[in-house]
């Protein structure tokens, strides 16, 4: 009798995964997340799918007591509080679809509360650094006027780096002052752009972007290549820039915190704030009232006479 050739077998795929698989998907196509998103959602199910089979169970059966213990083991592992939020949100959002998808009656997640993060402010730069880094370009080199005309936008605008190095001609309505940016989710915004940030945008346009680009596509924001920059690109040039203007460890999310920050000290009103941010939800933009009080006590403690 010949042997059998267990080696050309396909792997059998479980309910648990396909499931999974057509959820993540839904993610990606139907709701428009990136791919970095989906890959920490599939992240966290997946150990909470391996921690679930170690102990008897399973991904789509399993109680509020499991996923309470899945949560106390990644405690125990280690994890950050924040990691163990996330991977609390990422266990809610799955069983919620399999409610909806009518696969479960219930949501065992629903109820279980995250651990106490600890209150960190976002960092923000003064007026005076934000001025200082918006200097350290060479704007006599070509690729100095294209650095300034970023950073100018950036701070103009709150943009996210991946909406602005995503930016195309189309988007940019500069006679009209204002740009469309795609933020997360592809939604739509409008955002004004600034006077300063506009004439550095149309220098580094009209003197400096056709040579780069030659014509090959329309991404704003091009190389010397002629390809369009990356978040990581981005991302090293503010770093040295930061560096040369003493201001170490820059990211550009600091610039749409200063933004923000900037805004609100200059008497802007919080929900406007929100719609240029492109936050869903204006809880998440209070954060810069937090910074703009701790801010405000600070001076107050350092200039008033009598505030020690």
């Amino acid at each position: 009798m010949a042997a059998t050739n267990t080696l050309s077998r396909p792997a059998k795929v479980s309910e648990s995964e396909r499931t999974l698989d057509r959820y993540l998907d839904g993610l990606l196509v139907e709701r428009g997340l990136s791919q970095h998103t989906v890959d920490a959602y599939r992240r966290d199910l997946v150990r909470l799918a391996g921690n679930l089979e170690d102990a008897g169970g399973d991904l789509l059966t399993a109680s509020v007591d499991q996923l309470g213990r899945h949560l106390r083991r990644l405690r125990r592992d280690g994890l950050s509080p924040r990691s163990v939020s996330r991977a609390l949100v990422s266990m809610r959002r799955f069983y919620a679809f399999l409610v909806n998808e009518g696969d479960r009656g219930d949501n065992p997640a629903v109820n279980l509360y995250p651990p106490r993060l600890p209150r960190r402010l976002p960092k923000v730069l003064r007026e005076d650094q934000v001025q200082a880094l918006l200097d350290a370009p060479d704007v006599s080199r070509p690729a100095g006027v294209r650095d300034r005309a970023m950073i100018e936008l950036l701070y103009a605008t709150g943009l996210r780096v991946s909406e602005m190095v995503g930016l195309e001609r189309t988007q940019l309505q500069l006679d009209a002052g204002y740009l469309i940016a795609f933020g997360k989710g592809a939604k739509e915004r409008v955002v004004p752009v600034g006077e300063s940030a506009e004439d550095w945008l149309q220098r580094y346009l009209l003197e400096v972007r056709p040579e780069m680009a030659k014509g090959r596509h329309d991404v704003v924001f091009v190389s010397y290549r002629g390809q369009g920059l990356t978040r990581q690109g981005f991302w090293k040039l503010l770093r040295n820039y930061g560096r040369g203007a003493g201001i170490p460890d820059l990211s550009p999310h600091v610039l749409r915190h200063s933004f923000a920050t900037h805004l609100l000290e200059h008497g802007a009103d919080l929900r406007a704030v929100q719609v240029m941010l492109g936050h869903a939800n204006i809880t998440t933009t209070q954060i810069y009232t937090h910074i703009h009080e701790h801010r405000l006590r600070t001076l107050y403690d350092q200039y008033h006479p009598r505030a020690r």
